[in-house]
């Protein structure tokens, strides 16, 4: 095991402890700017030993349970970070649907694209199961649908809201979508999302009893420490914001990258050692958990806090929204990639990140 995947969680909870104790602010100054960097790095490092360990227990379980439990734990690092921000002392009624819409963009377009162009740079081509797919997008297209789009055309509120009663309902069909997808994917059709390399093995490691309980255990302090200065982050995000006069939409874009950066990494690997499928698994297996965990969670919190909670899309957005998922669809129809669509989906990204600062 890494020292910096029980270092950082360590340091963590200490930097936390300390912060409550001693009343650190992140203010816009040299000493708040050097105390926010070395928050950053902390959290940084915690969220990759979350993922680490994930990963560690993901070689014992074998696939597709182990890119499920890679991809649970980012959302729970997620849920944190928006509900933490959203519910703050600074309204963000559009954070949860800022990060959603940006962690689908990141997802779809930038880190499948990359995925992509790095497997046919090194491989020309490569193999991804259609049926897999196809479920991964079937569900996500019904995902945004309904909590991206429709509150833009709803009649029960005015604006890009939904009313309690739709939104409580938009939230438990989520959950009992996602919860058969789950079922589809780990125990009905595991087959869809496995791509058989001859070897019959899933992946399953015989790893030690004591090692798997310590990264258990390690991966249960990385999450609660990643919940704890999920707070101290939304100081940072809000003062970094305010210091170069950036659009408030950017706090979702860093949330977003801040959560899918360690799973990134493990799916770039993973198309570099021409593994494309688990790349896929990874990455739309992200944005699903996103909108299927994320906003029923962030709702609860909502109602509880009795804040509102925009969800709709601008017009342009979802014009950027539809093309993705016809892209998608084209992509990943005929089960075989090559670098040209790997290098339209980076464009479709780049359009994405140049729209939040110019809209």
């Amino acid at each position: 095991m890494p020292r910096s995947a029980w270092v950082f969680p360590a340091l963590a909870v200490m930097l936390f402890a300390s912060s409550e104790i001693l009343g650190v602010t992140f203010t816009p100054t040299a000493g708040g700017l050097v105390i926010a960097a070395v928050l950053l790095v902390i959290l940084f490092g915690t969220v990759f030993a979350a993922v680490h360990h994930a990963e560690v227990i993901a070689e014992r379980i074998g696939e597709p349970y182990g890119t499920l439990l890679l991809t649970l734990a980012v959302t729970i690092i997620e849920v944190a970070l928006i509900a933490t921000i959203m519910l703050g002392d600074k309204a963000v009624p559009a954070l949860a649907r800022d990060t959603v819409f940006a962690v689908v963009m990141i997802v779809c377009n930038g880190l499948v694209g990359v995925c992509i162009l790095t497997g046919g740079l090194r491989f020309r081509e490569q193999d991804v199961r259609v049926t897999g797919t196809n479920v991964y997008l079937s569900v996500l297209i019904v995902f945004a649908t309904i909590t991206l789009v429709m509150p833009n055309y709803t009649l029960s509120t005015p604006g890009p809201l939904y009313s309690e009663l739709q939104l409580g309902f938009v939230s438990v069909v989520t959950i009992i979508l996602y919860a058969v997808f789950l079922y589809t994917q780990t125990v009905l059709h595991r087959d869809y999302f496995v791509i058989d390399d001859g070897s019959g093995d899933d992946g399953a490691g015989q790893m030690p009893n004591r090692m798997l309980t310590l990264s258990v255990v390690l991966l249960m302090v990385s999450l609660l420490a990643v919940v704890l200065l999920a707070k101290k982050f939304s100081l940072v995000v809000d003062a970094g914001i305010a210091l170069v006069g950036a659009p408030e939409a950017l706090a979702g874009v860093l949330v977003a990258l801040l959560i899918l950066l360690p799973e990134s990494v493990a799916a770039i690997s993973a198309a570099r050692h021409n593994d494309l499928q688990k790349s896929i698994n990874l990455a739309l297996g992200s944005s699903l958990a996103t909108i299927g965990l994320t906003i029923p969670a962030v709702a609860v919190a909502a109602y509880i806090m009795d804040k509102p909670l925009e969800l709709g899309l601008s017009a342009q957005k979802m014009i950027l929204l539809g093309m993705t998922f016809l892209l998608s669809m084209l992509t990943f129809g005929t089960g075989r990639t090559n670098i040209l669509f790997g290098m339209i989906h980076i464009v479709v990204f780049a359009i994405y990140i140049f729209m939040v600062f110019v809209p």
